[in-house]
């Protein structure tokens, strides 16, 4: 299976790949970058405008349960990889509230273990698994490479899941990869949106400390990683920003692509009062993407959220 998976890869030949998740923040940046790639791409939509909008990027639209083993595994047949990008994250209203939670949560343990069950039944050779750079534990101004141990604090319990599933897809002969993503902004990240319109008026973000550092990536790198992902070992890859910025950092370029100056800034370090419910965002994670840029060649188009949040306020402009 894994031999003739890296066939595909080593001579550049097309592969079938199956998307959960097509329509989503990173599958709608995802699907036309595999696509480009010379990719065929079959993808998950549950609405008949999401299968039209697959439909205009090249895709061929499925509607099946994430949740159904049997029906996967009949849809993945054929299919040389699957990418497992489906997500129900609360909106930025809905944060802080745990029960804002619970279908992510289902949709990363359940979910992803079922397919992973399906994949393995429909004998897929490759899968890739998105999680998130921010279940590491605050390192403060060190760098943090996939070698340190991740946190399994309440809410990065869900992401660990689905990273556990993908293990044991290797372990039964599979290519596994775990795609632990940054922060995601950009163009088809809602709250991005929301955060240009605050400094707008002149209302910033800065959650945490204004030293701690917060790893992010761009929605269309992360589109372009995923491509590139499908020729790297089994195992787990951090897909950020050549530069995580400061908390300061991070609020001074979001204002600079504003074109303004924030009058407040919030929550700052209030956020740590919070807890675990904003643990994810307030511990410090200067996080590397070595690894994976020396596997696969990948280099993010915006090496910083100061280049990324400027084109993001272009593209929203236009």
């Amino acid at each position: 299976m894994r031999i003739s998976f890296y066939l595909y890869v080593r001579y550049g030949r097309h592969m079938r790949v199956f998307v959960t998740g097509g329509t989503g923040a990173v599958g709608s940046h995802a699907v036309p970058a595999l696509i480009r790639a010379g990719h065929s791409v079959t993808a998950l939509a549950r609405y008949p405008e999401k299968a039209a909008t697959l439909r205009g990027q090249g895709a061929t639209p499925v509607r099946v349960s994430l949740f159904d083993r049997a029906a996967l595994a009949r849809e993945f047949a054929g299919h040389d990889a699957v990418v497992n990008l489906a997500t129900a994250l609360p909106s930025m209203a809905q944060f802080l509230r745990a029960k804002a939670w619970r279908a992510n949560d289902r949709i990363r343990t359940e979910g992803s273990a079922t397919v992973v069950d399906a994949a393995l039944d429909a004998g897929v050779g490759c899968m890739l698994q998105e999680s998130v750079s921010m279940v590491y534990p605050d390192r403060g101004a060190e760098w943090i490479d996939e070698t340190v141990p991740p946190d399994p604090f309440p809410i990065a319990r869900g992401n660990l899941a689905a990273e556990a599933s993908a293990n044991r897809f290797t372990e039964a002969g599979g290519v596994g990869v775990v795609l632990r993503f940054g922060w995601f902004y950009g163009p088809g990240a809602t709250h991005s949106e929301q955060l240009l319109a605050l400094a707008r008026r002149h209302i910033g973000t800065a959650i945490g400390p204004p030293d701690s550092y917060t790893p992010t990536i761009h929605m269309a790198d992360a589109g372009e990683a995923v491509v590139h992902a499908l020729d790297v070992n089994a195992g787990t890859v951090n897909i950020v920003d050549d530069d995580p910025l400061t908390t300061r950092d991070f609020a001074d370029a979001l204002e600079a692509a504003a074109g303004t100056r924030a009058w407040l800034r919030v929550p700052g370090r209030a956020a740590l009062l919070f807890g675990d419910r904003l643990t994810s965002l307030t511990r410090s994670l200067r996080v590397s993407n070595a690894r994976f840029r020396d596997a696969t060649g990948w280099a993010p188009r915006y090496p910083s959220a100061r280049e990324g949040w400027a084109a993001t306020a272009t593209a929203l402009r236009r």
